[in-house]
């Protein structure tokens, strides 16, 4: 961040190359994780929000649309300038995970929607959401749940056959004994767990590649297209777009 307080986009950083397509291809399939967040970590007029790893500030908006004094940290300088654009009331700002840039006990409520996955250190990054959260505040953990609840994933198991290589593990936070883990090592108490049906769609054939294949060049968008088109072809809709049911898992935590 510029002294002034201008974001430096850091155009090599490659969540900040994406952060245009992921708004427009990815963060509208989120609404219903969203409304879940918010109800189930009882966010109302007041209620003083962070959102850890905020992308391009959707959650940020709806929360403040609720009455939520609300801020937002994201590792990437190019999802932090689409969220200020998108809740220009918020606190946003460049930051890792693992190192908040907030004082102890600021906020109610913390949330960390598809973050834990993604982090270096999920332990460290919790740590330092337990320390931002006031005592009794509420922490909303959402991320992807197992792959057999998630179409998305025969597409990416298609594309790990086309390269020669296994699909691999599962990522073991996709899971909700590990996450309860994590939370109950960071001094937190599970209070609820939910899971929640999220749809994410492609209009038309070019936004399911792009979406999928998201930082591809254009290269390797024709290259890999066929194979996600060929995987999708029995979620395409009767006009001709495509609709993918997935699930998340939301698990909230009492300081």
């Amino acid at each position: 961040m510029t002294e002034t307080g201008a974001v430096d986009l850091a155009p090599d950083d490659p969540w900040t190359l994406i952060a245009d397509d992921w708004a427009r291809l990815w963060a509208p399939s989120a609404e219903p994780v969203r409304r879940a967040v918010v109800a189930a970590a009882g966010v109302g007029p007041g209620t003083r929000l962070l959102d850890v790893g905020c992308g391009s500030g959707e959650l940020l908006a709806h929360a403040a649309s609720l009455g939520a004094a609300v801020s937002g940290a994201d590792a990437a300088p190019g999802m932090v300038e689409r969220a200020r654009a998108v809740a220009p009331g918020a606190d946003v700002r460049v930051a890792e995970a693992e190192a908040l840039p907030w004082p102890d006990r600021a906020f109610d409520v913390v949330a960390a929607v598809n973050v834990l996955q993604l982090v270096p250190d999920p332990e460290v990054a919790l740590a330092e959401v337990a320390r931002v959260v006031a005592p009794g505040g509420r922490v909303a953990v959402c991320g992807w749940a197992e792959r057999d609840r998630n179409e998305l994933d025969v597409v990416e198991a298609a594309l790990a056959l086309d390269d020669g290589e296994p699909l691999g593990d599962e990522h073991p936070l996709r899971e909700e004994a590990p996450v309860r883990a994590l939370l109950t090592a960071a001094g937190l108490t599970v209070e609820t767990v939910t899971l929640v049906d999220v749809s994410w769609t492609a209009d038309d054939e070019e936004a399911l590649v792009r979406g999928v294949l998201l930082g591809e060049d254009a290269a390797g968008l024709r290259e890999r297209g066929p194979v996600v088109v060929d995987a999708a072809e029995r979620f395409r809709t009767p006009g001709g777009g495509f609709r993918f049911r997935n699930t998340y898992r939301l698990l909230v935590a009492r300081a």
